[in-house]
C-alpha cells in the first residue's frame, strides 16, 4: 500500500500550490466550462498574490497531500471570519479538496478529508461544512458516503458563468 504524507504548506510552497491548485482545478472543471471562463478563473483565483494572501491568514490552512516527494492533492480549510460564507466560530469549512485525476480512486481525497475531521475535532468545532457544485456526482457522492447532508445552496461564480452549489454539512460529536 503506497503510504500518502499530509503536509502543512508554509509561504515558501507558494509555486507549488499555485500548480497544483491550477491543474486540479483545470482537471475537474474544464470540461463543463468554457475556456474563456477557465482562464479567467484560473487567473484570478490561483495567482500568486491571491494564494499568498490565503496561505498568510491566521484563519486558513492548506495542507498537501504526497506521494513520492511529489504533491498529487491539497485541501484548504477555513475557519471563523475567513469561511466563505457561514462564518460560524464553531465551524470548519472546507473549501478546496482537490486531488490530480491520475491518482484518483487512490484514496488521497479521503486521506485529505480525514486531516480536515481532525483539525476540525482540534478545535472543537459543532460541524464541517462546504459548497459542492451541483455537476459534480464525483464529489457529492464522495461527501455523501461521508455522512454529509444538504442544507442549502449558493451561487459559485466561475469568469462569467452562475453555477449552484450545494451546501454541506456534517455535524460532529465532540467529546
Amino acid at each position: 500500500m503506497e503510504q500518502i504524507s499530509i503536509v502543512r504548506v508554509t509561504p515558501d510552497d507558494i509555486e507549488l500550490l499555485r500548480t497544483i491548485s491550477r491543474q486540479t482545478f483545470f482537471e475537474t472543471f474544464s470540461a463543463g466550462n468554457t475556456e474563456e471562463n477557465m482562464r479567467q478563473y484560473l487567473d484570478e483565483a490561483f495567482s500568486a498574490d491571491r494564494l499568498a494572501a490565503e496561505l498568510n491568514d491566521d484563519n486558513s490552512e492548506f495542507y498537501f497531500a504526497m506521494l513520492d516527494g511529489m504533491v498529487i492533492g491539497y485541501v484548504k480549510l477555513n475557519f471563523g471570519q475567513s469561511q466563505t460564507e457561514l462564518k460560524d466560530e464553531m465551524a470548519l469549512e472546507i473549501e478546496r479538496i482537490y486531488v490530480l485525476k491520475e491518482f484518483h480512486g487512490r484514496n488521497v481525497g479521503q486521506v485529505l478529508y480525514e486531516k480536515a475531521l481532525q483539525v476540525a475535532k482540534q478545535m472543537h468545532a459543532d460541524y464541517v461544512w462546504l459548497g459542492v457544485w451541483e455537476e459534480n456526482p464525483r464529489a457529492i457522492s464522495f461527501y455523501k458516503k461521508n455522512g454529509f447532508v444538504a442544507f442549502d445552496k449558493h451561487i459559485f461564480k466561475l469568469g462569467d458563468d452562475e453555477q449552484t452549489d450545494i451546501m454541506m454539512r456534517l455535524p460532529l460529536k465532540n467529546g
